[in-house]
């Protein structure tokens, strides 16, 4: 598995097992539901002041998110 592929399964995993529904995390940052699900199914990353947000949200590290811990 490649570094690209490892955040992506970091990021889908924390929006997966976050007590939020994708709904409720879609409407605290302002995108659909269906945004947040290509987070989780597809290789799409947020936009970076989307992805900070998103870490807020969800309340993980963003370098944990990305590996750098």
């Amino acid at each position: 598995m490649n570094r690209v592929e490892e955040i992506h399964q970091r990021l889908s995993e924390a929006i997966r097992y976050s007590s939020l529904s994708q709904k409720e995390i879609a409407e605290k940052l302002g995108i659909s539901p269906s945004t947040v699900s290509k987070y989780t199914r597809l290789n799409v990353f947020p936009a970076l002041e989307t992805f900070a947000e998103l870490c807020e949200i969800l309340d993980v590290s963003a370098d944990d998110i990305l590996g750098l811990k």
